[in-house]
């Protein structure tokens, strides 16, 4: 079995070096190097890199990936996640979106001009939803029901003050509070999946105040849900 699964992701490996080596795919659009991606190696790379992003401290990113359809059925679904993206750096001041694959990572890195941060942050051992969260949320709730097939993953973290299980805990009631808080907007309780991590996953040094407080945060990833990739496949004829 070992040595099955070892094949199977040099081959994996090996396409995804070849295609990105190719001179031809130099002149692609994200599009088209999306569909080209995924068709060369589609869910099994998209499940290998998704693994190994999550062990090197980025789960968002590597749920994302792991997510893959691939194909032209992954070009369908790339575009419409284009337009969500765009939507969300358009109406959001303060969100930092990135468009991984078939998929959508949100986080917060800015501030206000009174100082506080601006999106989705938490005092220090505090889950409650302050004023400054409820406006990003409030228009990510508008969002997410703009564009209803997607599924969305909300990931809690703190800083490295307080004892290891004390901050696992804290940042599950502060994932569940933020899925608590679109649930109770209207965004359908089917498509939110929680997940905590403590303060294993720092996006910055702890060293400072400044790094601690964007460290006390949510992050979101918004995939394809089953019905938008079946009807991608659908169009795409892959069915």
């Amino acid at each position: 079995m070992k040595y099955l699964f070892t094949k199977t992701l040099f081959f994996a490996s090996a396409a995804a070096l070849l295609f990105a080596s190719c001179e031809g795919t130099k002149r692609m659009s994200k599009q088209d190097k999306g569909v080209a991606v995924g068709a060369a190696g589609g869910a099994v790379i998209g499940g290998v890199i998704g693994n190994n992003v999550g062990k090197k401290g980025n789960t968002a990113l590597g749920a994302i990936i792991g997510a893959v359809v691939g194909g032209a059925a992954g070009g369908i679904i790339g575009n419409k996640m284009d337009k969500q993206a765009e939507k969300i750096k358009t109406e959001i001041p303060g969100a930092k979106v990135e468009r991984v694959e078939e998929g959508i990572n949100v986080t917060f890195d800015d501030t206000n001009p009174d100082g506080s941060k601006a999106g989705v942050y938490f005092a220090t051992e505090k889950f409650g939803i302050n004023d400054n969260s409820k406006l990003a949320l409030d228009k990510l709730v508008k969002i997410f029901n703009e564009y209803p097939e997607t599924d969305i993953l909300i990931e809690g973290h703190t800083d490295n003050t307080g004892r290891d299980a004390y901050n696992m805990t804290l940042s599950r009631k502060r994932a569940q509070a933020v899925a608590n808080y679109l649930i109770k907007a209207g965004v359908a309780s089917s498509r939110i999946v929680t997940q905590f991590y403590g303060e294993s996953q720092p996006k910055y040094d702890n060293s400072s105040s400044e790094n601690r407080t964007l460290n006390r945060r949510v992050e979101f990833a918004v995939t394809a849900n089953e019905k938008m990739k079946a009807e991608a496949k659908q169009e795409a004829g892959q069915n």
